[in-house]
């Protein structure tokens, strides 16, 4: 199991090897490097594919405190891109990976060819979500996911994904590793829920940003990537007609359709002033 060392703890990741341009994929809470399968398998003909646990979460070391930042969080993303040596790579972060993301273009813009932001928002956690939010956290701390899974179900995936009943085994594979999470989670939940909003740091990205949403995301609605368009420069926002907040397993074709072309665009100038 590949576990790399950084900043005191150890993080689980997936490289798919090769001499391919590198993509570092930043999953979202409650999830792991899986979320990034079907991109994976798509993209890493091509490209040199990295997939990576944040601490706490997945595969990765928890470190015993309250609160697992976000701030700490993005600092692992910098050491694990310096440490691999991949720097400047794509960044492709959903959710809880694009506040990283966002945190790593406006800061370190050295490590990054361009920047995918995923379901997310630049600003902290809406004030009326903190409340049901917390209750959940406080809920599968004290008995696991199990009593809060159908909620959970709802907040991560868009109705057609839920309610289509051709993917019924999907929806079960994926119940089942909501459910795999250890009871520590809640640490990990405790720095999505705190975190503080980056909003006046991302008018200075200037690294080429894409931004995707999918039309029935409810945890992040696309009001939330319309405004990320606005406040970074020459980003590019696509809204896809389907996929809630984890569009990348509810509609794998259109996800990489989206990012293999955008992908692609940055990537083929490079090779041609390096050649």
């Amino acid at each position: 199991m590949p576990m790399l060392p950084v900043n005191g703890t150890e993080l689980y990741y997936e490289d798919s090897g090769g001499t391919g341009v590198p993509i570092v994929f930043s999953h979202g809470l409650l999830w792991s490097s899986r979320l990034f399968d079907p991109q994976v398998e798509a993209l890493s003909g091509r490209y040199r594919c990295i997939a990576y646990d944040h601490r706490g979460q997945g595969q990765s070391a928890v470190p015993p405190v309250r609160v697992i930042d976000m701030e700490t969080v993005y600092l692992d993303a910098v050491a694990l891109i310096e440490q691999l040596g991949v720097g400047p790579c794509h960044f492709v972060g959903l959710s809880m990976g694009g506040f990283v993301g966002m945190r790593i273009a406006a800061r370190r813009p050295d490590l990054l060819r361009s920047l995918v932001l995923m379901e997310t928002s630049a600003d902290p956690e809406p004030l009326l979500n903190v409340p049901r939010y917390t209750l959940l956290n406080l809920t599968a701390r004290l008995a696991g996911l199990r009593p809060v899974a159908d909620p959970v179900m709802r907040i991560m995936f868009g109705r057609g994904f839920l309610n289509d009943p051709n993917r019924g085994e999907e929806r079960a594979r994926w119940r089942e590793r909501l459910l795999g999470n250890r009871r520590d989670i809640w640490r990990a939940v405790n720095g999505v829920i705190e975190r503080r909003g980056v909003a006046n740091e991302v008018p200075h990205i200037r690294v080429p940003t894409l931004i995707v949403v999918g039309s029935e995301d409810t945890a992040t609605v696309p009001a939330k990537a319309e405004r990320l368009n606005r406040l970074i420069p020459g980003s590019r926002l696509v809204k896809l007609p389907r996929g809630g907040h984890s569009s990348t397993v509810e509609e794998p074709s259109l996800v990489n359709a989206t990012l293999g072309t955008f992908l692609d665009a940055q990537t083929e100038p490079k090779a041609s002033q390096a050649g």
